[in-house]
């Protein structure tokens, strides 16, 4: 399935250098010790901008949900149809949500509860995504 190749700025460029690193680092609030994921100019919670630092995760989370684009627009994706997209929340933090098509994983069989680990994968020479893979 083609994937969307990130364009970072100031602020998502750490979370992306660590990505290429093959880790997976979120926004930690050290004020009210809150992660933060995708990167903002300040805390969700507290609206703390001084206090935000990068963490690293251990990149383990869950199936929340799912549904199934079967009449999705992005062209590039079209082909792809039917595909899972899933909401994966972190163990770390289960209000941290990530999105994934759960690579190897057949449309309208993504496994609701099952416990998933962050995987990387290459979309353009020098450049990773993180995706999510159920683990057995």
């Amino acid at each position: 399935m083609p994937k969307v190749i990130p364009v970072s700025d100031d602020l998502s460029q750490p979370f992306w250098d660590a990505i290429n690193d093959k880790r997976l680092v979120l926004q930690n609030c050290t004020s009210c010790d809150k992660l933060q994921y995708p990167p903002l100019a300040s805390c969700q919670v507290c609206g703390s901008a001084e206090v935000l630092e990068w963490k690293e995760v251990d990149g383990k989370g869950r199936v929340a949900t799912y549904i199934v684009i079967e009449d999705g627009r992005l062209n590039r994706r079209m082909p792809d149809q039917p595909y899972n997209l899933a909401l994966v929340t972190l163990d770390a933090d289960p209000s941290v949500n990530f999105y994934s098509n759960l690579p190897g994983v057949a449309a309208y069989e993504a496994p609701v509860g099952a416990a998933v680990e962050v995987m990387f994968e290459e979309v353009a020479p020098g450049q990773l995504i993180h995706e999510w893979r159920v683990v057995e």
